[in-house]
């Protein structure tokens, strides 16, 4: 496991972080444009998702089939996402037809077409995308929980966009985002697996360097959200739940005490909440919680799902878990278990590519530093009780403690007060 991240620059000013693992028989490339749904304004929102589709119909010099019969033929693969910060794009091959994987993935960023009939035909592709994610209830109420928790601001709109503000969409909104966002600037580049640093740099230079620089304006951090719980109708016969807090930008180290304290909470089947609140009092299907964090902000956030009728008591049983942690405090031997738990996780991850790149490409466009999988570790392990402790103090409290529930409540759920619960 390689312990060294090499970052370069290009001539023109883009970062280049590589990433070399001995022995790998494939090779990864990400080019990461700073540019997400919170950079979208009214009547444009969900256009970062649409043009992150579009790009890859056409470029200048092959078609949509053309590429992907030569990535796929090259023992590779071509994908990207959209983030609320970030769109990347990234191709992974075998480590000896790593030049298709860079010749691809830097023509569908430096010279896409982007013409009418292909919008067009991307975005009922996206309609139909967005759609889905509705019918997945388990993954929906986490879009619903960042839009109630930072309702009117930017990190509240959802990467997709909403079908309603989504069919608007022209190739001409496309193209001019494009001209505004996609340029060295905003650019980023991550390698790893069976690379050459220098050859990656040199690739960089001769692809991106002749983009344009548009000016980046900053970003406006969210405001600190109060209480506040918020119910949406849903045909499904679960209800999914969100519950959880806001944090600030914090520094590195408060965001790896927050993280490590969610896992104590809630990541795995024997974490505090999963023995509570399913296996000894058989109240939720589901339940976990997790930290997110952004350049400004985040949560730290349980998810559950259960049926209506026991939507109260699974609850006052999660908020009592963190009442009580806040209290009592860490158990024995809990604190290096949930290291280890996560450095297992870590370990596991940088054993591939795909992995790694997406590790090296989070840490970086979104706090500014890119760590390797011993150097993540090695800040998990650096986490003290203090530590945590301080974190639920800061983080676990009931005039912050936002609530989004999906599904159908019933009579009793219904008329539940969800001011009573106290962290």
């Amino acid at each position: 496991m390689s312990n060294t991240i090499r970052k370069a620059e290009t001539a023109g000013g883009i970062p280049v972080l590589t990433e070399p693992m001995d022995g790998s028989a494939s090779a990864g490339f990400m080019i990461a444009v700073r540019t997400g749904s919170r950079d979208e304004r009214d009547g444009i929102r969900g256009l970062s998702h649409l043009l992150e589709h579009t790009v890859f119909r056409e470029t200048r010099s092959m078609d949509s089939f053309q590429m992907a019969k030569l990535m796929e033929g090259n023992g590779g693969e071509l994908n990207a996402f959209t983030a609320k910060e970030m769109t990347g794009f990234y191709g992974i091959t075998l480590k000896e037809t790593s030049d298709v994987a860079m010749r691809c993935v830097a023509d569908i960023v430096a010279n896409p077409l982007i013409n009418e009939k292909d919008t067009e035909l991307e975005k009922q592709i996206v309609l139909q995308e967005l759609s889905m994610v509705k019918s997945e209830p388990e993954e929906y109420v986490h879009d619903l929980f960042e839009s109630d928790l930072w309702k009117g601001e930017q990190l509240g709109y959802d990467e997709g966009g909403t079908e309603e503000s989504v069919r608007p969409l022209t190739h001409t909104d496309l193209r001019q985002y494009y001209s505004e966002r996609y340029g060295r600037p905003n650019l980023a580049v991550f390698a790893t697996g069976g690379i050459d640093p220098d050859r990656v740099l040199s690739w960089a230079e001769d692809s991106l360097d002749g983009m344009s620089a548009p000016v980046v304006g900053a970003r406006v951090p969210p405001k600190m959200p109060g209480a506040s719980h918020t119910v949406h109708a849903s045909a499904a016969e679960h209800v999914n739940i969100g519950f959880g807090f806001p944090v600030g930008e914090g520094t590195e180290a408060e965001r790896y005490a927050e993280s490590v304290l969610a896992s104590v909470l809630g990541a795995g089947t024997s974490s505090r909440l999963f023995q509570r609140v399913r296996e000894k009092n058989a109240l939720v299907y589901s339940i976990y919680e997790t930290a997110e964090h952004y350049s400004d902000a985040g949560y730290v956030v349980s998810f559950m799902s259960c049926t209506p009728s026991n939507v109260p008591k699974a609850l006052e049983e999660t908020a009592k878990a963190h009442a009580e942690f806040r209290k009592e405090g860490l158990e024995k031997d809990e604190l290096s278990r949930t290291k280890n738990l996560l450095k297992g996780e870590i370990a596991r991850s940088a054993e591939t590519t795909d992995g790694r790149i997406y590790r090296m490409c989070r840490g970086f466009m979104t706090h500014g530093a890119a760590h390797s999988a011993r150097e993540t570790m090695d800040l998990i392990d650096s986490v003290t009780e203090d530590d945590v402790m301080a974190a639920a103090d800061r983080v676990f409290r009931a005039d912050r403690l936002n609530i989004t529930v999906l599904g159908k409540l019933g009579r009793r759920a219904g008329a539940f007060d969800f001011s009573s619960l106290d962290v």
